[in-house]
Protein backbone atom coordinates (compact mmCIF):
# COMPACT_ATOMS: atom_id res chain seq x y z
CA UNK A 1 0.00 0.00 0.00
CA UNK A 2 2.61 2.42 1.00
CA UNK A 3 4.34 1.79 -2.79
CA UNK A 4 1.27 2.55 -4.02
CA UNK A 5 0.94 5.78 -2.42
CA UNK A 6 4.13 6.89 -3.08
CA UNK A 7 3.95 5.94 -6.67
CA UNK A 8 0.95 8.09 -6.63
CA UNK A 9 2.35 11.11 -4.91
CA UNK A 10 4.97 11.17 -7.58
CA UNK A 11 2.69 11.03 -10.02
CA UNK A 12 0.78 13.83 -9.22
CA UNK A 13 4.11 16.08 -8.80
CA UNK A 14 5.24 14.95 -12.18
CA UNK A 15 1.87 16.18 -13.44
CA UNK A 16 1.70 19.90 -11.89
CA UNK A 17 2.06 22.80 -14.02
CA UNK A 18 5.73 24.07 -13.99
CA UNK A 19 7.89 26.16 -15.70
CA UNK A 20 11.79 26.26 -16.82
CA UNK A 21 14.01 28.71 -14.92
CA UNK A 22 16.99 26.94 -13.91
CA UNK A 23 19.80 24.98 -14.93
CA UNK A 24 19.25 21.24 -13.13
CA UNK A 25 21.31 19.57 -11.86
CA UNK A 26 22.90 22.28 -9.70
CA UNK A 27 26.56 20.94 -9.10
CA UNK A 28 27.73 18.75 -6.08
CA UNK A 29 31.16 19.62 -5.34
CA UNK A 30 33.50 18.65 -2.89
CA UNK A 31 34.90 20.83 0.08
CA UNK A 32 38.23 19.14 0.74
CA UNK A 33 40.43 22.21 2.00
CA UNK A 34 36.85 23.34 4.09
CA UNK A 35 36.71 19.63 5.30
CA UNK A 36 40.74 19.42 6.79
CA UNK A 37 40.39 22.93 7.91
CA UNK A 38 37.64 21.72 10.37
CA UNK A 39 38.75 18.11 11.11
CA UNK A 40 35.43 16.59 10.65
CA UNK A 41 33.26 14.99 8.68
CA UNK A 42 34.57 14.67 4.49
CA UNK A 43 32.12 17.95 3.45
CA UNK A 44 30.30 18.72 0.10
CA UNK A 45 28.86 21.37 -0.93
CA UNK A 46 25.47 21.15 -3.06
CA UNK A 47 25.59 24.69 -5.08
CA UNK A 48 21.98 25.93 -5.70
CA UNK A 49 23.50 29.35 -5.92
CA UNK A 50 24.07 28.65 -9.15
CA UNK A 51 21.12 27.82 -10.44
CA UNK A 52 21.67 30.41 -13.09
CA UNK A 53 18.52 32.69 -12.90
CA UNK A 54 19.32 35.96 -11.79
CA UNK A 55 22.72 35.15 -10.01
CA UNK A 56 20.54 32.20 -8.78
CA UNK A 57 19.52 30.39 -5.28
CA UNK A 58 17.07 28.55 -3.63
CA UNK A 59 13.85 30.24 -4.83
CA UNK A 60 13.97 29.32 -8.57
CA UNK A 61 13.14 25.69 -7.70
CA UNK A 62 10.44 26.87 -6.22
CA UNK A 63 9.12 29.63 -8.75
CA UNK A 64 9.20 27.24 -11.16
CA UNK A 65 6.27 25.79 -9.65
CA UNK A 66 4.78 28.39 -8.33
CA UNK A 67 4.74 30.81 -11.71
CA UNK A 68 3.98 27.72 -13.48
CA UNK A 69 0.74 27.31 -11.52
CA UNK A 70 0.47 31.62 -12.08
CA UNK A 71 0.62 30.77 -15.50
CA UNK A 72 -1.83 28.09 -15.88
CA UNK A 73 -4.30 30.88 -14.20
CA UNK A 74 -3.89 33.14 -16.49
CA UNK A 75 -1.91 35.52 -14.27
CA UNK A 76 -0.70 38.70 -15.97
CA UNK A 77 1.13 40.36 -12.73
CA UNK A 78 3.11 38.36 -9.80
CA UNK A 79 3.08 40.44 -6.52
CA UNK A 80 5.58 39.12 -3.57
CA UNK A 81 7.28 40.27 0.09
CA UNK A 82 10.13 40.13 1.75
CA UNK A 83 12.99 42.52 3.47
CA UNK A 84 14.89 45.07 1.64
CA UNK A 85 17.49 42.25 0.79
CA UNK A 86 15.09 39.67 0.18
CA UNK A 87 16.96 36.67 -2.21
CA UNK A 88 13.21 35.91 -2.59
CA UNK A 89 12.14 38.72 -4.26
CA UNK A 90 15.03 39.27 -6.55
CA UNK A 91 14.81 35.60 -8.11
CA UNK A 92 10.70 36.45 -8.64
CA UNK A 93 11.67 39.58 -10.27
CA UNK A 94 14.06 37.58 -12.67
CA UNK A 95 11.66 35.03 -13.06
CA UNK A 96 8.74 37.62 -14.08
CA UNK A 97 11.25 39.65 -16.27
CA UNK A 98 11.53 36.32 -18.13
CA UNK A 99 8.23 35.33 -18.52
CA UNK A 100 7.47 38.61 -19.68
CA UNK A 101 5.02 39.24 -16.26
CA UNK A 102 4.72 42.54 -14.59
CA UNK A 103 6.69 41.91 -11.18
CA UNK A 104 5.58 44.08 -7.85
CA UNK A 105 7.78 43.88 -4.56
CA UNK A 106 6.27 44.39 -1.29
CA UNK A 107 9.12 45.16 0.80
CA UNK A 108 10.17 46.96 4.48
CA UNK A 109 13.18 48.02 5.66
CA UNK A 110 15.75 50.57 4.83
CA UNK A 111 17.02 51.11 1.83
CA UNK A 112 20.16 53.50 2.34
CA UNK A 113 20.99 56.59 -0.29
CA UNK A 114 22.08 54.20 -2.83
CA UNK A 115 20.21 50.97 -3.46
CA UNK A 116 23.18 48.45 -2.75
CA UNK A 117 22.84 44.19 -3.25
CA UNK A 118 19.55 42.67 -4.25
CA UNK A 119 17.72 46.16 -3.90
CA UNK A 120 19.55 47.47 -6.75
CA UNK A 121 18.99 44.42 -9.11
CA UNK A 122 15.41 44.20 -8.62
CA UNK A 123 15.61 47.54 -10.07
CA UNK A 124 17.94 46.68 -13.08
CA UNK A 125 15.08 43.84 -13.42
CA UNK A 126 12.42 46.20 -13.47
CA UNK A 127 10.26 45.35 -10.99
CA UNK A 128 8.02 47.50 -9.48
CA UNK A 129 9.48 47.79 -5.90
CA UNK A 130 6.97 49.33 -2.92
CA UNK A 131 8.91 50.02 -0.14
CA UNK A 132 7.67 50.53 3.60
CA UNK A 133 10.41 51.34 6.41
CA UNK A 134 8.94 50.34 9.70
CA UNK A 135 6.42 48.24 8.94
CA UNK A 136 5.91 45.08 9.93
CA UNK A 137 6.12 41.87 8.44
CA UNK A 138 2.32 41.07 8.89
CA UNK A 139 1.55 44.55 7.68
CA UNK A 140 3.97 43.77 4.44
CA UNK A 141 1.68 41.00 3.54
CA UNK A 142 -1.40 42.88 4.21
CA UNK A 143 -0.19 45.50 2.28
CA UNK A 144 1.24 42.59 -0.77
CA UNK A 145 -2.82 41.29 -0.23
CA UNK A 146 -4.39 44.71 -0.14
CA UNK A 147 -2.15 45.55 -3.90
CA UNK A 148 -3.61 42.31 -5.36
CA UNK A 149 -6.89 43.21 -4.74
CA UNK A 150 -6.70 46.80 -6.29
CA UNK A 151 -5.18 45.13 -9.46
CA UNK A 152 -7.95 42.87 -9.46
CA UNK A 153 -10.32 45.39 -8.98
CA UNK A 154 -8.80 46.91 -12.09
CA UNK A 155 -9.11 43.91 -14.10
CA UNK A 156 -5.50 42.52 -13.73
CA UNK A 157 -5.02 38.70 -12.79
CA UNK A 158 -2.53 39.28 -10.30
CA UNK A 159 -0.95 36.09 -8.38
CA UNK A 160 0.77 36.73 -4.63
CA UNK A 161 3.43 34.77 -3.79
CA UNK A 162 4.08 34.51 0.80
CA UNK A 163 7.58 34.99 1.90
CA UNK A 164 10.00 32.67 0.42
CA UNK A 165 7.84 30.87 -1.73
CA UNK A 166 7.15 28.95 1.11
CA UNK A 167 3.81 26.92 0.09
CA UNK A 168 2.36 23.84 -0.16
CA UNK A 169 3.25 24.46 -4.34
CA UNK A 170 6.52 26.09 -3.86
CA UNK A 171 7.98 22.67 -2.01
CA UNK A 172 7.76 20.49 -5.26
CA UNK A 173 10.88 21.96 -6.21
CA UNK A 174 12.95 20.73 -3.20
CA UNK A 175 11.23 17.45 -3.09
CA UNK A 176 12.49 17.10 -6.68
CA UNK A 177 15.47 18.77 -5.51
CA UNK A 178 16.01 15.73 -2.72
CA UNK A 179 15.77 13.37 -5.56
CA UNK A 180 18.32 15.21 -7.63
CA UNK A 181 20.96 14.88 -4.64
CA UNK A 182 20.38 11.15 -4.35
CA UNK A 183 20.69 10.17 -7.93
CA UNK A 184 24.45 12.49 -7.70
CA UNK A 185 25.27 11.32 -4.95
CA UNK A 186 24.89 7.50 -5.91
CA UNK A 187 26.43 8.21 -9.13
CA UNK A 188 29.36 9.60 -6.72
CA UNK A 189 29.69 6.36 -4.65
CA UNK A 190 28.17 8.47 -2.01
CA UNK A 191 26.50 7.58 1.23
CA UNK A 192 25.02 10.40 2.79
CA UNK A 193 24.46 11.03 6.30
CA UNK A 194 22.52 14.41 6.39
CA UNK A 195 22.08 17.73 4.74
CA UNK A 196 22.61 20.78 6.49
CA UNK A 197 20.82 23.73 5.11
CA UNK A 198 19.65 27.47 6.01
CA UNK A 199 15.62 27.40 7.01
CA UNK A 200 13.83 30.39 7.65
CA UNK A 201 10.12 30.71 5.86
CA UNK A 202 10.44 26.78 6.02
CA UNK A 203 9.90 25.89 2.50
CA UNK A 204 13.19 24.42 1.28
CA UNK A 205 13.71 22.42 4.56
CA UNK A 206 9.79 21.22 3.81
CA UNK A 207 10.99 20.27 0.64
CA UNK A 208 13.90 18.15 1.37
CA UNK A 209 11.68 15.96 3.94
CA UNK A 210 9.09 15.39 1.58
CA UNK A 211 12.09 14.23 -0.80
CA UNK A 212 12.88 12.29 1.99
CA UNK A 213 9.62 10.63 1.93
CA UNK A 214 8.53 10.12 -1.28
CA UNK A 215 11.89 8.79 -2.70
CA UNK A 216 12.99 6.65 1.20
CA UNK A 217 15.95 8.59 1.55
CA UNK A 218 18.05 7.61 4.99
CA UNK A 219 19.84 11.00 5.29
CA UNK A 220 19.01 13.68 7.74
CA UNK A 221 18.35 17.39 7.11
CA UNK A 222 19.42 19.53 9.64
CA UNK A 223 17.98 23.03 9.46
CA UNK A 224 19.71 25.79 10.78
CA UNK A 225 17.40 29.24 11.92
CA UNK A 226 18.34 32.52 11.03
CA UNK A 227 15.69 33.94 13.06
CA UNK A 228 12.73 31.96 14.61
CA UNK A 229 13.71 29.98 17.95
CA UNK A 230 13.40 26.27 17.39
CA UNK A 231 9.76 25.23 18.34
CA UNK A 232 8.26 28.21 15.82
CA UNK A 233 10.69 26.78 13.26
CA UNK A 234 9.75 23.24 14.06
CA UNK A 235 5.78 23.82 13.32
CA UNK A 236 6.34 26.17 10.25
CA UNK A 237 8.28 23.58 8.09
CA UNK A 238 6.01 21.09 9.42
CA UNK A 239 3.20 23.03 8.49
CA UNK A 240 4.25 23.96 4.84
CA UNK A 241 5.86 20.45 4.42
CA UNK A 242 2.08 18.77 5.35
CA UNK A 243 0.78 21.15 2.68
CA UNK A 244 2.65 19.96 0.09
CA UNK A 245 1.98 16.55 1.72
CA UNK A 246 -1.43 17.25 1.10
CA UNK A 247 -1.26 17.91 -2.87
CA UNK A 248 0.67 14.59 -3.09
CA UNK A 249 -2.31 12.67 -1.05
CA UNK A 250 0.39 11.88 1.78
CA UNK A 251 -0.32 12.41 5.57
CA UNK A 252 1.16 15.16 7.42
CA UNK A 253 4.35 15.61 8.59
CA UNK A 254 4.80 16.36 12.23
CA UNK A 255 6.54 19.03 14.56
CA UNK A 256 8.91 15.80 15.82
CA UNK A 257 10.03 14.98 12.62
CA UNK A 258 11.55 18.52 11.65
CA UNK A 259 15.57 18.64 12.73
CA UNK A 260 16.49 22.35 13.64
CA UNK A 261 19.12 24.39 15.52
CA UNK A 262 18.55 27.86 16.78
CA UNK A 263 22.03 28.40 18.50
CA UNK A 264 22.95 30.58 16.02
CA UNK A 265 20.42 33.59 16.01
CA UNK A 266 22.89 35.41 17.47
CA UNK A 267 21.52 39.18 18.31
CA UNK A 268 18.71 38.85 15.54
CA UNK A 269 17.92 38.74 12.06
CA UNK A 270 20.72 39.99 9.47
CA UNK A 271 22.79 41.16 11.96
CA UNK A 272 26.74 40.44 11.43
CA UNK A 273 28.71 38.70 14.20
CA UNK A 274 32.14 38.03 14.56
CA UNK A 275 31.23 33.81 14.02
CA UNK A 276 29.31 35.07 10.72
CA UNK A 277 32.76 36.62 9.52
CA UNK A 278 34.82 33.57 10.43
CA UNK A 279 32.46 31.42 8.41
CA UNK A 280 32.26 33.91 5.71
CA UNK A 281 36.06 34.23 5.41
CA UNK A 282 36.46 30.34 5.93
CA UNK A 283 34.14 29.16 3.15
CA UNK A 284 35.67 32.03 0.68
CA UNK A 285 39.47 31.32 1.53
CA UNK A 286 39.30 27.47 1.57
CA UNK A 287 36.87 26.99 -1.09
CA UNK A 288 36.39 30.08 -3.09
CA UNK A 289 32.72 29.93 -2.13
CA UNK A 290 30.66 33.47 -1.02
CA UNK A 291 28.66 32.78 1.90
CA UNK A 292 25.74 35.68 2.44
CA UNK A 293 26.11 37.14 6.31
CA UNK A 294 21.82 36.54 6.19
CA UNK A 295 21.50 32.62 5.64
CA UNK A 296 24.17 31.18 4.19
CA UNK A 297 26.91 32.07 6.80
CA UNK A 298 24.80 31.88 9.30
CA UNK A 299 23.96 28.46 8.68
CA UNK A 300 28.09 27.34 7.85
CA UNK A 301 28.72 28.98 11.67
CA UNK A 302 26.33 25.91 12.61
CA UNK A 303 28.47 23.72 10.69
CA UNK A 304 31.39 24.68 11.89
CA UNK A 305 29.83 24.65 15.46
CA UNK A 306 28.73 20.63 14.97
CA UNK A 307 31.57 19.73 13.94
CA UNK A 308 33.83 21.63 16.86
CA UNK A 309 31.21 19.79 19.06
CA UNK A 310 31.70 16.27 17.96
CA UNK A 311 28.07 16.57 16.17
CA UNK A 312 29.00 15.72 12.93
CA UNK A 313 31.89 14.20 12.82
CA UNK A 314 34.99 12.25 10.73
CA UNK A 315 33.78 9.13 9.01
CA UNK A 316 30.50 10.65 7.80
CA UNK A 317 29.67 12.63 5.02
CA UNK A 318 27.81 15.98 5.30
CA UNK A 319 26.26 18.13 2.59
CA UNK A 320 26.07 21.56 2.55
CA UNK A 321 23.43 23.01 0.96
CA UNK A 322 24.15 26.53 -0.36
CA UNK A 323 20.80 28.38 -1.18
CA UNK A 324 22.25 31.61 -2.68
CA UNK A 325 22.23 34.78 -1.83
CA UNK A 326 25.54 36.44 -2.67
CA UNK A 327 24.50 39.93 -4.05
CA UNK A 328 23.78 40.60 -0.18
CA UNK A 329 27.18 40.13 0.25
CA UNK A 330 27.56 43.97 -1.31
CA UNK A 331 25.16 45.21 1.03
CA UNK A 332 27.06 44.09 4.02
CA UNK A 333 30.49 45.85 2.65
CA UNK A 334 31.56 48.11 5.15
CA UNK A 335 31.53 45.51 7.74
CA UNK A 336 32.67 43.05 5.91
CA UNK A 337 35.84 45.58 4.52
CA UNK A 338 36.28 46.74 8.38
CA UNK A 339 36.94 42.73 9.34
CA UNK A 340 39.35 42.30 6.75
Amino acid sequence: MTNRLTAAAIARLERLPRVSLGRWPTPLEPAPRLSAALGGPDIWIKRDDLSTLGLGGNKVRKLEFLLGDALAQGADVVLTEGGVQSNHSRQTAAAAARLGLRCILVLNGQAGATPQGNLLLDELLGAEVRLYPGISAAERNRIMHQTAAELRAQGHHPYAIPLGGSTGLGTMGYALAARELAEQAQALGLALDGVVVSSSSGGTQAGLLLGQRLFALPWAVWGISPDLAAAELRSLVANVASQGAALLGLAPVLADQVLVYDDYVGPGYGIMTPAIKEAIHLAARTEGVFLDPVYTAKTMTGLIDLVRRGVLAKGQTIVFWHTGGTPTLFAYAPELAAAV
